[in-house]
Formats: C-alpha cells, sequence, structure tokens
C-alpha cells in the first residue's frame, strides 16, 4: 500500500483516474462509426490516436476546445468539413459518450479517505469546465471535493507548470506540500514530479509496473 506521508493537499486527475471514460469512448465511436459507414475494424484505436494528437494541441492552445473536436471529425473522416457541420457531426460521438460515462468504484472512497485525515482534495483536469463540471454533477462528486481546477480556466494544461501552480495555490498549498495522483506518466506523474510535486502513478493495467516510480493499480491502495 502507498502511505501519503506528511501533511498536504491531494491533487487528482479527474479521467482515467476517477472516471472511466476510456471505455465510454471506445462504446461510442465504434457505434457512431458505424452510422458513419466506416468499416475500421480499428476504429476505437484510430479515434484515440485522432484525439490524442489535437486535444495536445488543444492544451497548447494552439486550437480551440471546439476546434479539436471539429479536427478529429476532419481527420476521421478525411474530409474537408464547414465548422456547423463538423460540430453537428462530432454530436453524433459526444452523445453516445456522455451516455457511457462510468466513475470507477475506488473513486469516491479514495477522496473521503484523504478528506478524512485532514487533506484537501483538489481535481486538476485538462478537460473543459463545462464538460467536466457535468461529469461531477452525474455522480455527485462536487461535495466529495474542495476545488476544482479545469485546464479550460488557465493558459495551458497538464503538464505544463501553470497547471499545477493553479491546483496547488488554490487552497493556498506550496507545491512541496501537495501530492499528484494521476493515470498518464507523462502528464500527470511527469509533470508533477518536473513542477516539484510528489506524485503516484495510477496504473490499474499494470502498464508501468517494471518502472521504480511510485504507483497503485488500484485507488484502494493508496494510505492517507
Amino acid at each position: 500500500m502507498t502511505a501519503v506521508r506528511t501533511p498536504c493537499a491531494v491533487v487528482f486527475d479527474l479521467d482515467e483516474t476517477l472516471l472511466d471514460q476510456s471505455s465510454a469512448a471506445d462504446a461510442a465511436v465504434i457505434d457512431w462509426a458505424s452510422e458513419l459507414g466506416i468499416a475500421d475494424a480499428d476504429v476505437a484505436r484510430t479515434w484515440s490516436r485522432i484525439s490524442s494528437r489535437h486535444f495536445a494541441r488543444y492544451q497548447a492552445r494552439e486550437i480551440s476546445f471546439e476546434d479539436q473536436r471539429r479536427e478529429r471529425v476532419r481527420e476521421l473522416l478525411g474530409r474537408s468539413l464547414a465548422d456547423d457541420e463538423a460540430s453537428r457531426t462530432f454530436r453524433g460521438y459526444l452523445d453516445r459518450y456522455e451516455s457511457g460515462w462510468k466513475i470507477f468504484p475506488d473513486a469516491v472512497p479514495a477522496m473521503r479517505r484523504a478528506r478524512a485525515a485532514g487533506r484537501p482534495v483538489v481535481i486538476l483536469t485538462n478537460g473543459d469546465r463545462t464538460q467536466q463540471l457535468r461529469k461531477l454533477d452525474r455522480f455527485e462528486l462536487s461535495g466529495e471535493i474542495d476545488a476544482l481546477v479545469c485546464s479550460s480556466d488557465i493558459p495551458f494544461g497538464k503538464p505544463h507548470a501553470t497547471a499545477f501552480i493553479a491546483a496547488t495555490r488554490e487552497l493556498g498549498y506550496s507545491e512541496v506540500d501537495s501530492l499528484m495522483i494521476g493515470d498518464s506518466l507523462s502528464t500527470d506523474y511527469q509533470g508533477a514530479i518536473d513542477f516539484g510535486m510528489r506524485a503516484v502513478l495510477v496504473d490499474r493495467a499494470g502498464a508501468h509496473r517494471n518502472r521504480a516510480i511510485p504507483s497503485v493499480s488500484s485507488l484502494d491502495d493508496l494510505a492517507f
């Protein structure tokens, strides 16, 4: 069990740490692609690769949040679309994706253990605030946290230091008094370490179990 041994604020990532969004995304794109007549047996992996590339452009503020959605549609379809048509087409995916959101069963217990130990809980997410608030509302998470910091509210998302500064300062803590818990090795773990925070990688699939870094396969393994 990974223990948090000193007083600190606990900063959780949201997607793939507290919420299972990848399963929702895979199921949504398979059904949506079928409706669009896309005969790609590997469409979920293709969509994930496309999405990651354009979402990274949004995090670098090269394009807007809505533009990254449009670019994902255009690349998947392999053709140009006017902005309004691209947005309408994306909606077919989005409705399916949002209906498939699920919370990991270890999420709320972990947040409650942290707060019961006197550690304020912040969610730091690279998502858009409007969408992320819908997730918190769906699963009644707002009452389980002390603050929410979304990359849409700040100049840059994780792993940029700006994001970690926003999260740690939200409740008056410094980086050395804060712990980042997230599923991305580069965005959550290494980004936090580079900023001067401690970090624990959430490695549910065991993809990084051979790395010499603090990690857990379940949030149940965190002892606050």
